[in-house]
């Protein structure tokens, strides 16, 4: 296939007007999205309340293009600290509604308000008490007059050109939805660790671990005291691979001696002992800092490798530059 062929026929005036409607769907969704971010739906803060408070968890429903955007709000919650589920409209008539209980809040969407697929989820929450909080741009439908707290969408156009196709209204409902997960961050002071514990894979995962997390410990640790022949102690430093040796006193570390400390002292260097050649006052880190600052601190020193230590400075553990490149954390 011929992509240039293909192609040919977007020059002059067929790609102008390509341009403009582009430009013009990003317009207006960005225009509707500013108008709700300075009017936020009346009942906003309530319903962060009411999430705060819930013992179970938040239930959201919708069909079709609300659907989708459902799925990703409660994915987006879930993960952030808030337990959601996504049940889907039609599903639950045949027995979904099994996953939906007492202690639960349930979040229905459609942009018009009277999806029939919703009447059976709006149906249960009313039989059950189960708070019931409706996202449509039609204030007046089945769905928001039967709902406890309404968040109602801006009264903005779709950007199709027959202004139906779900467009600024599955956008505006997706930014909500992020609003609505970053408010109950804020409000719980959902913290990067807790973040980790549901981001366990890829890059994320690793900025975000602790170098308490991946640094060597035990015997991989390369350490002697300050009374430690030379000739030992770089049979220590090769033995272990990092190109440093810490310096223990009274199970303290109080020097690091490296590979610049020995090309600095190579006169005599194997009569002397590792005190002698040792930097005191080494950079060291604690087990509780991100692996992405780690990296950031041993760029920033020009160092290689830096031991982990406790608030007593004990030696834990110790962590390699490409220990951090290695978990991605780069």
């Amino acid at each position: 296939m011929n992509v240039e062929k293909l192609i040919a026929g977007s020059e002059g005036d067929r790609s102008a007007l390509i341009q403009r409607t582009a430009s013009r769907v990003i317009s207006t969704e960005a225009n509707a999205l500013t108008t709700m971010s300075k009017a936020l739906p009346e009942d906003f803060v309530r319903v962060v309340d009411l999430v705060l408070n819930c013992d179970g968890r938040v239930i959201i429903g919708g069909i079709g293009k609300s659907g989708h955007i459902g799925n990703k709000i409660a994915a987006t919650l879930a993960s952030t600290g808030t337990p959601a589920h996504f049940v889907h409209a039609a599903e639950a008539s045949h027995g979904d509604l099994g996953m939906v209980t007492p202690k639960d809040i349930c979040v229905l969407i459609s942009r018009s308000g009277e999806t029939t697929e919703l009447r059976d989820l709006i149906a249960y929450t009313r039989r059950f008490s189960i708070p019931l909080i409706g996202i449509s741009a039609n204030s007046k439908s089945t769905l928001m007059r039967a709902a406890d707290l309404q968040l109602l969408l801006p009264d903005a156009p779709e950007t199709c050109a027959i202004g139906m196709a779900p467009t600024t209204s599955t956008t505006l409902t997706l930014a909500l939805g992020d609003a609505l997960a970053v408010a109950l961050m804020e409000q719980r002071q959902f913290q990067p660790d807790r973040y980790r514990d549901f981001h366990p894979g890829g890059s994320l995962g690793a900025q975000l671990a602790r170098t308490g997390q991946i640094m060597h410990e035990g015997d991989q640790i390369p350490l002697v005291t300050p009374t430690t022949s030379m000739a030992d102690t770089l049979i220590e430093m090769t033995s272990k691979g990092f190109g440093i040796a810490g310096i223990v006193e009274d199970n303290r570390l109080s020097g690091v001696i490296s590979d610049g400390d020995l090309r600095r002292n190579m006169d005599l260097l194997l009569e002397k002992v590792a005190g002698d050649v040792a930097t005191s006052s080494p950079h060291v880190l604690s087990p509780t800092v991100l692996v992405a600052e780690a990296l950031a601190f041993l760029n920033e020193n020009k160092i290689s490798a830096v031991f982990i230590v406790d608030d007593e400075n004990h030696p834990l553990g110790i962590i390699h530059i490409h220990d951090c490149l290695r978990v991605g954390a780069a």
